[in-house]
This record gives structure tokens, sequence and C-alpha cells, in this order.
């Protein structure tokens, strides 16, 4: 789209009055309204496609119920040109940019084959009611399938937003079943009223049979016979007359091909099933068989098995990365920042720091489960991760593993200072106490690599974190101030010396610049010399640009230190000699040779 376009598309969007676009609004094809109302097209179209096909077939059901149907009629009706009115306020997209101008949403719609399928599904064919009577079977009405697409819009637009994909996916491909036996049945009776009830086993018992003369005995013996025929189970009577045998090869052939649908549809819809937990749940399959081929203790394996069910039982989730990363960058880092920001942000050493930083960490939080009795950081091991407890008791026990210090709950932390370098830390970057998980503990762990990683391009947050360590390190006894001067002086030292080593780099590349210059300007003065050589040596003439630059004295040769500038800037001594008298005329070379 042409600038000219956009420009006047936004123009004619913001020069509507207010009143009208108030009471006219331009529908968002992918917003709430218009869903809800594909949503409400569903009841007409499904009206339509379930009750007019019976009302044609069954002349009873028309006759019984003639004023309810009518009101019905008209109600569809009326939602259906309602519908028109929506099309003609549903904008569309155009480079990415949601078209709002009415002019052009309604003569987009106009030149597509919706427009004239909606015109058609509502031509007023119940004006035949007025000489044929309003019992006259409900064909007249068969234009309103045209509207067929609606609903199956409808369907993936509730397919993609409920929270139960696959038990949709089932519901649905239940109600085109039912759709199916359905029409069918009502064939099934119409051909049997066609041959004549009961002329044979085949078509549906006579009316004067007791029981067989009511409507819904009617309608269910012809659904339970559809439904043996199509579901391919037999047990129905012979066929008598061609009109039947025909009847039955069209049912079994679409029955066949109905059944290896649905097969096909079930079989997708569990392995979507299947595909979605293993997405969320790590496969324990392999781990159980990689320890069966090797033999590993039966304790063991059990351990690992009872991980694996509580994970699987509590629903936690190890691989949110993997879930998340088809998704942009920006929003994925919206939807974890909505689930773990508030636990990051309850870490003392990240309170105030700058939002980005804290998105960017968000993203680098790895989900851990520690089974019990598992040690979560011995003391004295060097500190890689911090861990924000998200639920579950880890404690802080002594060397035996037995004795309890403390018992941190939910929302609290431990690590953190292991993963920053502070200058003079008494512990060295290593663990200070054992911790032990009581039972199954749900942590966060944040890397060490991953922290510098983001530090990296925060270096004011870097700081400001750094400081904040002393404090806890000064608070805890833990920090050698006389240690973190003499580091602090000593890295001033290697920097100075670094800043030294650039400036001593900076003039031997200034200077290996200059040789550079001057070797091309030598190689540049000894090729005119050796071309002006081979010159004066021939009969032919010397070429303008040669002499040119004989005469100049061949710039560039006077910046030489040894005088060689001077004595190329003379040049060779010319034939009259140097002092500009002829040469002796014996020493003279022959033109001629």
């Amino acid at each position: 789209m042409s600038q000219d376009s956009k420009v006047k598309t936004t123009e004619s969007s913001s020069s509507a009055p207010p009143k009208a676009r108030k009471l006219l609004p331009v529908l968002d094809p992918s917003g709430d309204y218009y869903y809800w109302w594909l949503n409400t097209m569903v009841f007409p179209v499904m009206y339509n496609l379930i009750i007019v096909v019976c009302r044609a077939c069954f002349p009873d059901l028309q006759r019984y119920y003639l004023v309810a149907w009518l009101v019905l009629d008209c109600t569809s009706d009326l939602l259906y040109l309602l519908d028109i009115v929506v099309r003609f306020h549903t904008g569309f997209l155009e480079q990415g940019i949601l078209v709002v101008d009415k002019g052009r949403i309604s003569s987009r719609y106009v030149c597509t084959w919706s427009f004239f399928l909606d015109l058609a599904s509502l031509l007023p064919t119940e004006v035949a009611y007025v000489s044929l009577g309003p019992h006259t079977p409900t064909t007249l009405r068969l234009n309103r399938f045209l509207r067929v697409p609606r609903p199956f819009e409808a369907f993936d637009r509730m397919e993609t937003c409920t929270v139960h994909p696959n038990a949709f996916r089932i519901a649905k491909l239940m109600l085109y079943v039912f759709a199916v036996i359905h029409w069918n049945s009502c064939l099934y009776f119409a051909l049997s009223r066609y041959l004549g009830f009961g002329s044979d086993a085949w078509v549906y018992p006579d009316p004067v049979q007791p029981g067989f003369e009511q409507l819904r005995r009617q309608y269910l013996y012809s659904f339970y016979f559809s439904t043996l025929i199509l579901t391919t189970v037999g047990d129905t009577p012979l066929s008598d007359r061609e009109e039947e045998y025909l009847f039955m090869v069209g049912d079994f052939l679409p029955a066949v091909m109905g059944f290896t649908t649905i097969m096909g549809s079930m079989s997708s819809v569990i392995y979507n099933m299947n595909t979605a937990d293993a997405a969320f749940y790590p496969d324990h399959a392999l781990v159980k068989k990689y320890m069966k081929l090797h033999c590993v203790n039966r304790r063991l394996q059990r351990r690992v098995m009872d991980w694996y069910q509580h994970l699987q039982i509590n629903k936690k989730m190890t691989n949110e990365v993997a879930i998340l990363q088809h998704l942009p960058e920006r929003l994925r880092a919206e939807v974890a920042v909505s689930v773990h920001l508030p636990t990051l942000s309850r870490v003392r050493i990240f309170q105030n720091c700058e939002a980005g930083l804290l998105e960017e960490l968000v993203l680098k939080l790895q989900p851990q489960t520690y089974s019990p009795g598992k040690h979560i950081g011995r003391k004295g091991d060097t500190g890689r991760e911090m861990y924000i407890i998200q639920e579950g008791q880890p404690a802080v026990v002594a060397d035996d593993g037995v004795t309890r210090y403390a018992v941190p709950g939910a929302g609290l932390y431990c690590g953190e200072i292991s993963i920053i370098n502070i200058k003079g830390n008494m512990s060295g970057n290593r663990r200070t106490a054992n911790i032990k998980s009581l039972g199954y503990s749900d942590l966060f762990c944040l890397s060490k690599e991953d922290l510098q990683e983001v530090l990296s391009e925060y270096p004011q947050a870097q700081a400001v974190m750094e400081e904040k360590g002393r404090e806890i390190l000064l608070t805890m006894n833990k920090l050698d101030v006389n240690a973190e001067a003499a580091e602090t002086a000593l890295q001033e030292a290697t920097e100075a010396q670094l800043r030294g080593l650039d400036q001593q780099l900076d003039d031997l590349q200034t200077r290996f610049a200059r040789l550079l210059a001057e070797l091309e300007s030598r190689a540049l003065k000894i090729a005119y010399r050796i071309e002006r050589q081979e010159w004066q040596t021939q009969e032919w003439p010397m070429p303008e640009e040669l002499a040119e630059a004989d005469h100049e004295g061949k710039p560039g040769e006077g910046t030489s230190k040894d005088g060689e500038g001077r004595a190329g800037q003379e040049g060779p001594p010319s034939p009259e000699g140097p002092h500009g008298h002829s040469p002796d005329p014996h020493h003279q070379l022959n033109p001629e040779l």
C-alpha cells in the first residue's frame, strides 16, 4: 500500500463523525466482539442445517409446531441480515495495518464470493408459502445452507482461543458425526415414505401399527437405522429394490471414508495430547531404559521414578525455555516477567535495579526440583549459581546433615553473594553452609555466567549490585577491607599498565604507517626512473606524462633524509652536459644505430 493510501485511510477514519463511529463501529477481525458474533452465528446456521431438513422429511414435525418454526425462521433470517451488516463493518489488514475506512471495506466485501452467497442465502423463498400453503415441506429454505462457512470460521477461532483444544476437537468431531447421521436418517425416512411404509422389511414400518405413528418413534428408528449403516455394523434388513440398493451403497462408501477420517482424527488428538505432555514434562521412558541397560541399583531407580512422578502429579515444569521458544523475544520476556518477576524482586541484592536488567534476568531463571534428602549446596563448594525458593523447605544443616540451623521458606534465597565477584570476599565465592532439601523443593536457579552476561550490558547496575553485596558481607563480617583496597590498587595498576601498552601500540602503529608511506613513495620514484631511462634509450619520443613528471621533479622525492630527494629532482645529466654545453660529438650515439 502506498503512502498516499495510508494517509487517506487515516484521514478518512479520523474525519468520521464520532456519533456515527459510535453507532456503527468498525470491528477488528481478531477482536473479541467479532469473535462473539461468530459464536452467535453458529446457532442460526446450525438451526437451518439440522431442523430444516428434518421438517422437510417429517411432515408431522412441520405441522405440529408451525408457529414455533415461523418465529425461529424469522429470527434466523434477521440474524442473517445482521451478519451482512457486520460484514460491511469488519475491517481487514493491509500491510499489517487495520483498515477502518468503511468505503474500502464495503467495496472489498462486495467484490468477494461471500457477498453473493450471503445475498443468495437471504432470498425470500418463503413467499411461495402464500400460494402453496404454510404446511408445505421446507425445501424452500435450502438456500439458507449457503452460510455454512460461518460456523467453520467460528470453530477455528474457538479452537485457537479455548484452553482445552483437544476436548474441543473431539466435541466438534462428534457434532459432525451427529449431523451426518441426522441427515441420513431424514433421507431414509423420506425414501421409506416414497417407497411406501411397511412395503418390505427394509423401509420404515407402517405407521398404522401401534407405536410407530409417534413422531419421536419415527425419528429414533430412522436415526438408529442410519447409525447401523454408517458405522458399518451391519445387522440391517436385506434390500429388495433398486432404490434400497443404491441407498445402501451410497451410505457404505462415505461410511468407510468417514470411519477412517474419525480414526485419523482421534489418533491426531491423542498424538497432540502426548506431544503436549512431552513438551511440558520430561520423558522418563528414555531415562528408565538407560538405567536398566546400565544395571543401576533399584534404590536409585526408585528415586528417579519418584522424582518424575512428582513432576507429573503436581504439574511441575522444568523446560519453560523450550515451551516459550517460539514466541517473539519481547513477548517471551513479558510472559516471563508476569510469572517470575515478583519472585526475583524479593531478592535483596536485585532490589532497586533497572527494569531492563530484571527483565533480562527473568529470562535466565531455570526452574529446578530437588527430591527429599538431596543436597542443594555443600559447604566449601564453589558457588556457580544462586537459588530462589519457590516452594518447599530447604534447610541449612550442619556437616552431619542432621542438625538444622534454619529452615527458610518460600520467597527466600541463598547463594546470591557467590555469583558476584566482590573484592575482599573472605569466603572466596565458596559456599559457607550446607543446604539440604527436606521434602520436594521447587527452586529457581540463576547461574553466574548468565548474570555476568546480563551485567556486561548494564555496568551501572553491576556497580550498584557489587556495593549491595559489600554491605551484606560487612554485616556478616566476611569482607576484608584491606584485601579489598589492595585488590583495588592492583587492579588500578593493571589498568594503568594496559593503558600504557595501548599507547605504545598506537605509537608503533603510527610509525609503521609512516614507514609504509615512505616505502610506497620510494617505490614510485624508482618506477619513474626506470621508465624514463627506458624511453631515453629508444628512438621514440618520451610520453607527455613522463616528461611532465620529469620537469616537475617527481613530487615526494625531496622528503628523503640522505639527499636522494635532491638527486632525484636534478635527474641524470642531460645530453648538453651538466653545464649546458654540448658533449663531445665523438661520444654521441649514431641515430642510424
